[in-house]
Formats: C-alpha cells, sequence, structure tokens
C-alpha cells in the first residue's frame, strides 16, 4: 500500500479505523526527511497491512505543534489507537523494519495496563501536588 497523506481532518479517523498506524512526520524543505521518502515508501509497499502516513507538518502547523513535533523527520507508530513509538531521525532501512516488527508483536494487553498504570500514578501526582 502507497502512503496517505494526513491531515487534521483525516488524523483521528485514521488511528481509530486501522490496527496499525506509523506517521512521517516531514516537510519539503527538509533533507534528511527527502532522503528518508523512499525507504518510507518501500516498507509501505512491503508491509500492504499497515497504513503509512504522511504528515507535511508546514501544511499542518497546528497539528505538528499540537503533536509537539520539534524536529523532523519524526516517525511516530500507533497500535490499537494507542502511541507506542515516537523518534526523531532519518531512520535506515533495517531500523524501521524493526520498528515495524517491534509495533506488530506488541502485547497490546501489556501495553493498555501500562498506560492504566500510567494514568493513575499521573493522578496520584497530581492529588498529592493539589494537597501541599
Amino acid at each position: 500500500m502507497a502512503t496517505v497523506d494526513i491531515t487534521q481532518d483525516t488524523l483521528g479517523q485514521t488511528i481509530s479505523d486501522n490496527d496499525i498506524v506509523l506517521l512521517d512526520w516531514w516537510a519539503d524543505w527538509c533533507g534528511p526527511c527527502k532522503q528518508f521518502a523512499p525507504t518510507y515508501e518501500a516498507a509501505s509497499e512491503n508491509n500492504p497491512e499497515i497504513v503509512f502516513g504522511k504528515v507535511d507538518t508546514e501544511a499542518e502547523q497546528g497539528l505538528a505543534a499540537a503533536a509537539q513535533i520539534s524536529s523532523i523527520p519524526t516517525l511516530m507508530a500507533f497500535r490499537e489507537g494507542i502511541m507506542v513509538f515516537s523518534q526523531p531521525g532519518a531512520l535506515p532501512a533495517s531500523s524501521l523494519e524493526q520498528v515495524i516488527d517491534a509495533v506488530k508483536n506488541l502485547d497490546m494487553n501489556e501495553v493498555r495496563a501500562e498506560v492504566e498504570k500510567q494514568a493513575a500514578e499521573a493522578e496520584t501526582g497530581a492529588a498529592g501536588d493539589q494537597q501541599n
């Protein structure tokens, strides 16, 4: 499957409607982004069951700000609606395949349990902050 352009209007639905979504945050003026593009495109062809999205940070500045993108390219991976990977930098093909394999092989019950644990700790910490 080829890469798809992601916008503010399509991001949420794309993530919620698909099991695995990778996002490449890029800009036309970014040299490393241009170097990474063929690697990302090839991975999309080799993994048709995964959505490979591309977010143009110039056209989608609000979305990039909301996602706290401070360096491009940045690769994010979502599985079952949960962000499970985020890293700036252009990955070589072998590293991108390792990320894809790791995301495919995640135990999502463990991931959800960890997310719930972190949320509970954040609530406890916030409640403790309010008491002081």
